[in-house]
């Protein structure tokens, strides 16, 4: 199967619509979403847009940008739809998808390869995650691609310098705004070094002043919103940057080989990409020598990179996937010119092992499916007969496409099925709402208020808890301090964990335990299931 290049634009916004943007609200929010989407709605209701709060309280952690675009969206479509606010993460990672195919057309001057290298990238399981969730990693990365597509091109080129260098500066300072300076290590900087040895940088004279000018617009762009918070409100900026500088060296410390199995966070494609990894063996197949030691380079540049910062996390390997995701499609293009020819064993037992496996889980899908959720379905037939159907029959052809050793067929049949996943799927993970106590606790704040009775929140420490109350709510510890209401009587609400140190604070006043509400929908056996989701209610009054 060959696609004409003219339809590669189309069928990318096809994959990313059903990767991206089908069934935004199916998930509740997660602890990064939920701290996210409270200084969203601070904005809009409270026009912190420069000064960003949670709950009231200075939340300087990271640059504001892609909160302002979550805070438009849930201003325009409602900021209770979990779907508004996390739809400005599915429009940046096509964004992310759109300018990569770009990228990798312009350095291998293959559109299919591009094409192939794009859809790689939009599966790969972080890329998928980040896209369909409300945190912000994925807009500094997308940014910085953009930024790094123009830079390219800077160097590369001798016209056009003044509009590369613009655009350039423009979307790295953007990067900057999403998530500080995380990108320009990550993804930035690998790059720099990647070109440096495989391109050089050459005839850089005559660019000088546009180069200067390209600084000038990050820096500005960069550090105008630090400077204003530093000027505004200089006690807690100072206070959250020495917490933050702690917290990378301090944090979720790991040994320097923690990494070195981020080729699996590509999810589907683990097993081509460490192929692709291969120099030794692929160094005499590749068309393009030249552009596979760059995209292998900036790969494991980026690696070594992050493996030198004391706190690792998973999901910090999220800008790795970018540039692995174009080093993949190297192989998987050898794969589409010779795999039908191939005869020895070493090179096509992995092929047939990978793409195999993925049919098996294909074909197998529906009824493992039925087995773990078939107590649980009602409700959920129209969306599992459909995509048991698909399943089966993408299976069916996956493997047929196999067996002939035609390529090209299983590796977008593979994409489908990914797209069919999430499109046709990813509401069945409503099955495993199950909590049969599961109730809102907004309902509850809004009874309140009309009762006229003041609510504070005991402590800033659940993210998930305070979305959940729906509104801002007055807090008992704040900044390591104590504050005490001035009202006789008051309401407070707290997580299961606080109850001890709430009721030592309020030992001498009369105390009414009121009701608990379960904002999980998991049932308790869940891993998902958090604690800090339930909310205790009491009623407190002072003493004579």
């Amino acid at each position: 199967m060959t696609i004409r290049s003219k339809y590669h634009l189309l069928l990318l916004f096809f994959a990313c619509f059903c990767l991206f943007f089908t069934h935004l609200d199916v998930l509740y929010e997660n602890i990064m979403e939920a701290r996210n989407f409270n200084t969203a709605r601070e904005m809009v209701n409270y026009d912190n847009w420069v000064l960003t709060t949670m709950n009231g309280e200075a939340r300087y952690e990271k640059p504001p940008l892609p909160t302002w675009l979550a805070a438009i969206s849930g201003a325009i479509f409602g900021m209770e739809n979990t779907w508004a606010l996390r739809l400005p993460s599915a429009l940046v990672t096509t964004f992310l998808i759109f300018f990569f195919y770009r990228f990798v057309e312009y350095s291998t001057r293959q559109k299919e390869q591009a094409f192939n290298a794009a859809l790689i990238l939009a599966t790969s399981f972080y890329i998928l995650f980040a896209g369909r969730n409300g945190t912000w990693d994925i807009f500094a990365h997308a940014f910085m691609l953009a930024g790094i597509y123009f830079l390219f091109q800077f160097f590369e080129k001798t016209e056009n310098t003044y509009k590369n260098a613009v655009f350039s500066g423009i979307f790295i300072g953007l990067s900057f705004m999403s998530k500080g300076p995380v990108s320009h290590f990550a993804l930035l900087l690998p790059f720099l070094i990647a070109y440096g040895i495989v391109y050089k940088f050459k005839a850089f004279r005559p660019k000088v002043v546009p180069f200067i000018l390209m600084i000038i617009l990050i820096a500005v762009l960069s550090s105008w919103w630090a400077i204003a918070v530093y000027v505004l409100d200089p006690a807690s900026a100072t206070a959250i940057a020495d917490k933050e500088a702690t917290a990378w060296a301090n944090h979720n410390t790991r040994p320097l080989y923690y990494y070195w199995s981020f080729f699996t966070q590509s999810g589907i494609w683990t097993i081509p990409a460490f192929i692709g990894l291969l120099y030794p063996y692929l160094k005499t197949r590749v068309e393009n020598l030249k552009a596979y030691k760059f995209s292998l380079i900036w790969t494991l540049a980026a690696v070594i990179l992050l493996s030198l910062v004391p706190e690792k996390k998973s999901r910090y390997l999220l800008p790795v996937l970018i540039p692995l995701a174009m080093n993949t499609s190297f192989y998987v293009q050898y794969l589409f010119r010779y795999f039908s020819a191939l005869k020895d064993k070493k090179e096509t037992v992995p092929v047939y092992f990978n793409f195999g496996l993925i049919s098996v889980i294909a074909l197998s899908a529906p009824v493992a499916s039925y087995i773990f959720l078939r107590e649980n379905l009602n409700g959920l037939w129209i969306w599992f007969i459909p995509f048991s159907i698909f399943s089966v029959v993408v299976g069916i052809f996956m493997f047929r496409s196999l067996v002939k050793k035609v390529l090209p067929n299983v590796f977008y049949l593979t994409v489908l099925f990914l797209c069919g996943i999430v499109a046709l799927g990813f509401p069945l993970a409503r099955a495993s709402y199950t909590n049969t106590d599961y109730a809102r606790l907004a309902p509850k704040v809004r009874e309140l208020d009309k009762q006229e009775i003041p609510q504070y929140l005991f402590t800033n420490g659940s993210p998930e808890l305070i979305w959940d109350l729906g509104q801002r709510v007055p807090l008992i510890q704040s900044a390591g301090k104590t504050l005490l209401p001035s009202e006789k009587k008051f309401a407070v609400w707290m997580t299961p964990d606080e109850e001890t140190d709430f009721k030592s604070v309020f030992k001498n006043y009369n105390l009414q335990f009121q009701t608990q509400i379960d904002g999980n929908i998991t049932s308790k056996a869940d891993r998902n299931y958090k604690e800090r989701r339930i909310a205790k209610l009491y009623f407190v009054q002072k003493t004579d």
